[in-house]
């Protein structure tokens, strides 16, 4: 690694040295229009004498210049087509150009395209997509129109993830317009009086038009394709819905609220309950029961906040009937009845879509009603994922859709799975009484999490009694004599595990059956394809959420349904990209782990320069008074730098505290302005302020702050 900086710098130090002594002696006199000019005739003779070596020695000096970003390729430009002759100065010009542009690009990118893509690899993030996606059209336009300065595309380019070969073939032609011209002027040198006189308005006019040429000419082939894709179906002259929503979760409550908020005609069709699964199935019921199995676990601790001894009578279920009782509380944000009056047209049953703006609704009572509709958003969500295990079909096993109706506390259960689903339930069952044993395929629970938070965790659950079982993957479910077993392999052998009840959290899958997405051509793998508008294979068919990815979260289902919503009814006048910046999610385990943007465990997976502070919640003055005095906020920031790449927080309301982090991210906010905002005392919030503070320490101007300390020392005589 020393050896490769230091043949980078002696490459700096000699391309410094090559641009100095070029100002330096003066050699810039050599590519002056005037001196040009006055050594036409001796060029032209020296040209005839020598063809050949006079073509090699410009082909070479051209390339050098180029290459250098010396000032005069102009001038050489036109000197060739004066020496030359339009024909072979346009051929040697366009070659030297092409092949001077790529090594300043090569140049660029390895001096500096290293050190620019890890230092701000999240910023040039959506430059980098944009370039893998679009770079040949946008780099052809920016060479058609000699506005920017070739010099600068060169270095500029270097730095992005454009490839060498694409970059040469691109310029090679895009420049070509350009010398013409150029080369043309060139063969009337003498008329010529500087070079602002070479291209007119009218010349440059036409250039700028050809230089928009490819970007409108991909507008054309996008216009061109949407046609062909909808070349088998008839649409419809006019149509009875803006809008028609598939869904009624979160993504698609959100699509369609939107769409009647900007006074869109919008119909929410959903074939089973309002509210999809967060209210029914998932976040709803599951933070419920983690509510109530978190009080169970502070009354054995009772001894910890002081109180002798502590009991609590409970029924199985009475707890999980409470749990139904939370969801029909929050029911009414989410019925039928409130986004009626909010002016969506709710209809239920179920949807399929029969062309690109036809949706058919099967009703209940067989009944059919077909709607025509300018777009669609798809916000099917998703379902658990039930992995094809031998001897699954022998029992009735529970997964975090079917768990809710459980009314019999299972005496021994497995838990399949070591993801946030899977830890979350497996430490709620534990604590209401059941024997768990976690089986885990990896080598620790919460993968994607820091080892160091993922063992906190690990910790309480070995505290509560959880059986954890890591690098145990299911082979089979046998059931012997009544009694049913999970045979699983570790280290090559099989180790057998009785259960009561087995609960399936292995992931989660898109619902991609029975909307008509394969009948219609929509592009599927895992979830529905769409692009950064949020578009599928159709233009006017949008996906949202779970069954889109690639996040399946609640409340990033909800980002995603305002750009769904806005680029369906507002394309093409106006659409967005999703923005996935800052996306932040929270394990609801005792302790809680929160995170937003990098952990220490991608950046280092990554290869992105970073720094990590951390500041232990169990020396915060609130955590001890709670007794809750264990955890820590973790920062990942630029080196150096007090700009914020990613944080995770383990400990108690870990992902309340982490909003402050989400905002930071989203607006920019460094350390140093959390450092000097106002916490409340005693608030475990301050554990933000705290960290920040270790961050400054860690960075204090140490010279400064010694010249200080003898200022001071003096002041006291």
């Amino acid at each position: 690694m020393k050896l490769q900086i230091d043949k980078r710098w002696w490459a700096v130090a000699a391309l410094a040295f090559a641009i100095i002594a070029f100002f330096v002696l003066d050699l810039g006199q050599y590519l002056r229009l005037s001196t040009i000019k006055s050594s036409q005739a001796q060029l032209e003779a020296w040209r005839a004498a020598q063809p050949l070596q006079a073509a090699l020695i410009f082909f070479a000096a051209y390339v050098l210049v180029t290459a250098l970003s010396l000032p005069g390729a102009a001038v050489l430009t036109l000197a060739g087509g004066a020496i030359f002759g339009l024909g072979w100065g346009t051929l040697l010009i366009s070659f030297a150009s092409s092949i001077g542009a790529t090594l300043a690009f090569l140049a660029s990118r390895w001096l500096l395209g290293d050190w620019v893509q890890s230092h701000f690899g999240e910023r040039m993030a959506a430059l980098n997509a944009g370039v893998a996606k679009d770079g040949g059209f946008y780099l052809f336009t920016l060479r058609l129109v000699p506005v920017v300065p070739f010099f600068v595309i060169n270095l500029a380019m270097g730095l992005t993830h454009i490839r060498p070969l694409t970059f040469y073939w691109v310029s090679q032609l895009g420049m070509l317009a350009g010398t013409i011209v150029y080369v043309n002027a060139g063969t009337q040198l003498a008329r010529i009086d500087s070079l602002s006189g070479v291209v007119s308005p009218g010349v440059l006019g036409s250039l700028v038009l050809l230089g928009l040429f490819p970007l409108i000419a991909r507008k054309v082939i996008d216009v061109v394709r949407a046609r062909k894709i909808y070349l088998k179906w008839q649409r419809p002259e006019k149509f009875d819905r803006n809008l028609v929503v598939i869904g009624a979760g979160s993504a698609g409550l959100v699509t369609a609220y939107i769409a009647a908020t900007v006074r869109a005609k919008v119909t929410l069709v959903e074939k089973n309950e309002m509210g999809g699964d967060c209210l029914n199935t998932g976040c709803v019921p599951s933070k419920a029961l983690i509510r109530s199995a978190r009080f169970l676990s502070h009354v054995k601790r009772s001894n910890e906040f002081g109180i002798r001894s502590a009991t609590a009578d409970f029924e199985f279920a009475e707890v999980m009937e409470r749990v139904q009782r939370v969801i029909q509380d929050i029911e009414p944000h989410d019925s039928i009845e409130r986004y009626t009056a909010l002016g969506v047209d709710v209809v239920q049953g179920e949807a399929r879509i029969a062309s690109p703006w036809e949706v058919e609704i099967a009703h209940a009572d067989g009944s059919k009603q077909m709607l025509t509709t300018r777009s669609i958003v798809i916000a099917a969500g998703g379902r658990p994922l039930v992995p094809p295990i031998p001897g699954l079909d022998q029992i009735n096993y529970l997964t975090s859709d079917n768990v809710w109706a459980l009314r019999e506390r299972p005496g021994r259960m497995v838990v399949l799975g070591g993801g946030p689903i899977g830890c979350e339930l497996a430490q709620t069952f534990a604590r209401l009484g059941c024997r768990i044993t976690q089986v885990e395929k990896g080598e620790r629970i919460l993968p994607r999490e820091d080892d160091d938070a993922a063992a906190l965790v690990t910790r309480r659950f070995v505290e509560e009694g959880i059986d954890l079982r890591f690098a145990h993957e299911a082979s089979r479910i046998e059931v012997v004599e009544g009694e049913k077993v999970l045979v699983a392999l570790h280290d090559g052998k099989e180790v057998r595990i009785a259960f009561d009840a087995l609960l399936i959290a292995v992931g989660r899958q898109a619902n991609l059956d029975g909307y008509g997405l394969k009948e219609l051509g929509v592009t599927t793998e895992r979830t529905v394809q769409v692009n950064d508008y949020l578009q599928t294979s159709f233009p006017n068919i949008y996906a949202a959420g779970d069954v889109a990815g690639p996040y399946q979260f609640t409340h990033t289902a909800s980002h995603q349904a305002w750009y769904a919503a806005v680029n369906a009814l507002f394309d093409p006048f106006k659409k967005f990209r999703a923005d996935y910046r800052v996306i932040p999610w929270a394990t609801f385990v005792e302790p809680e782990v929160a995170r937003v943007g990098l952990n220490e465990q991608e950046a280092r997976e990554k290869k992105i320069p970073h720094e990590v502070t951390v500041y232990g919640i169990d020396d915060l003055d609130r955590a001890i008074a709670d007794s809750e005095a264990h955890g820590f906020v973790k920062v990942i920031t630029v080196p150096g730098k007090d700009r914020i790449l990613g944080v995770t927080i383990v400990g108690e309301h870990a992902g309340d505290l982490i909003a402050e982090y989400v905002l930071a991210m989203k607006h920019g906010i460094g350390l140093n302005k959390i450092l000097g905002t106002i916490h409340i005392y005693p608030t475990m919030a301050e554990a933000n302020k705290y960290v920040a503070g270790n961050w400054k320490r860690a960075h204090g101007p140490e010279k400064l702050l010694t010249w200080v300390g003898r200022f001071h020392a003096r002041r006291r005589g």
